[in-house]
C-alpha cells in the first residue's frame, strides 16, 4: 500500500504485513455477482510507519483506499473510503504487524473511538493555584456519520477551578454524534488540590485527593 496524500493503495498480493479491510457489508462483483468486502490486502510498512508517525489521530482519520490488482499494475479493482480501527504490532519490537480498517461508505455510520485532548492548561485557574489534572477518559465512543467523524475532541479547561469537572454531556460535538454511554454524566477530568502521592510515599492524610 502507498499513500498519496490522503489516498492509500493497496494491492491483492500478500506480502510483509497485511492491511486487513473489513466489513460487513458487500458490494456489487464482477458479472452483478455479490462480493465480500473483508479482504487481505498488502501495505508498504514504511508508509504505514509514517502515517503513524505523522497522524497522531490515526484510528480517527478517514481515508480514500484504492485496490489495485498487484505490485505495480495501474488495474483499480476497488476504491472507497475507509476508517482504520485497530493497529497491531509486535509487542517486543513494536513493527506493525497489520492493521484493521472498516469500510466508510458515504451514509454509512460507524462506531468511533475519539481521542480527547485537553486545552488551556496554563489558563487554568485551578492548575495555577497548584492543583492537579486528573484525567478519567482519554477518549470516548460515538456513532458517527461517516462524513462527520472527528479527528478529536478538544476540552477546554481554561475556566476549570480546583474541584471542577467536566462531564460527557458538556462536550460540544456535531449533532449527528450519539455518544454510546448510557451514562453522559459520567466525568472525563476533574481538577484535584494537589498531585496524588505515588505508592510508598508518606504523606498526610489531608493531602490525598478525594474520590470521584
Amino acid at each position: 500500500m502507498q499513500c498519496r496524500g490522503n489516498i492509500l493503495v493497496a494491492e491483492w498480493r500478500l506480502r510483509g504485513g497485511p492491511l486487513v479491510s473489513s466489513s460487513g457489508d458487500s458490494y456489487p462483483g464482477v458479472g452483478g455477482a455479490v462480493a465480500s468486502r473483508k479482504q487481505l490486502l498488502t501495505f508498504d510498512k514504511k508508509q504505514i510507519d509514517f502515517l503513524l508517525r505523522e497522524s497522531p489521530f490515526f484510528t480517527s482519520t478517514t481515508f480514500n483506499v484504492l485496490v489495485h490488482a498487484g505490485v505495480g499494475s495501474a488495474v483499480v479493482l476497488q476504491s472507497g473510503t475507509v476508517l482504520p480501527i485497530k493497529v497491531h504490532k509486535n509487542e517486543e519490537t513494536g513493527q506493525v504487524l497489520n492493521v484493521v480498517m472498516a469500510w466508510a461508505d458515504e451514509g454509512s455510520e460507524l462506531k468511533v473511538d475519539v481521542p480527547v485532548v485537553f486545552n488551556g492548561q496554563k489558563k487554568c485557574p485551578g492548575l495555577k493555584k497548584g492543583g492537579y489534572l486528573h484525567i478519567i477518559r482519554t477518549s470516548l465512543k460515538y456513532l458517527c456519520p461517516s462524513e462527520h467523524i472527528p479527528q478529536k475532541i478538544e476540552v477546554n479547561l481554561t475556566n476549570l477551578d480546583i474541584g471542577d469537572k467536566i462531564f460527557m454531556h458538556d462536550v460540544s460535538v456535531h449533532p449527528s454524534l450519539k455518544l454510546l454511554s448510557k451514562d453522559d454524566t459520567i466525568p472525563i477530568c476533574k481538577i484535584w488540590a494537589t498531585k496524588p502521592a505515588k505508592p510508598g510515599e508518606n504523606t498526610s492524610s489531608h493531602e490525598h485527593p478525594t474520590p470521584l
